[in-house]
């Protein structure tokens, strides 16, 4: 079973070493990391699985970032990713304990009514849609480079908000 803890009470360098092992070193060159580039992970929102034995097995990190629409009008959101699980670990339910684990930690963080911010991603639309993640609103966005547009994922309780069109990057500073 795993036991989830704030990413940040792990060594960096873990973290970085269990990326490398699940997305390879050329990790960086992703669009998504494009999108995030400059940005800080949101702690609160961040977390780690540990095996029973106490070993890293999965991370999981949120961003902030903003679809600016074509008026130039930032959209506030929260980038879902990395979803990290070492490879041999994969399949033991360490990925879904961390989506629960930050989508939790986002829902709890806003008082009855309000409604949190959209979150988006670049993943795999079978296994992100028990969350609610869909490609559905997502037909019109762009990103700072080559994606698949039917793995650019959102999830929000009010789709209504969405612009139907923009570009996806870091949160403006």
């Amino acid at each position: 079973m795993a036991t989830i803890v704030p990413l940040s009470a792990i060594d960096p360098a873990l973290v970085e070493q269990l990326l490398d092992a699940a997305f390879g070193q050329q990790r960086h060159a992703r669009t998504a990391y494009r999108i995030r580039e400059g940005a800080d992970a949101l702690d609160a929102l961040s977390f780690a699985a540990l095996d029973e034995d106490d070993y890293l097995a999965g991370t999981i990190q949120l961003w902030p970032v903003a679809l600016v629409d074509p008026g130039g009008r930032p959209h506030p959101m929260i980038m879902v990713g990395p979803v990290a699980v070492m490879p041999g670990r994969q399949g033991e339910g360490f990925g879904k304990a961390l989506m629960a684990a930050s989508l939790g930690a986002i829902e709890s963080g806003f008082e009855t009514g309000a409604m949190p911010l959209p979150q988006v991603m670049i993943g795999d639309p079978e296994y992100y849609a028990r969350w609610d993640f869909t490609a559905q609103h997502t037909g019109g966005w762009h990103c700072p480079g080559p994606f698949e547009k039917e793995r650019l994922l959102v999830r929000t309780s009010n789709p209504g908000v969405l612009p139907n069109e923009g570009m996806l990057g870091p949160w403006p500073a």
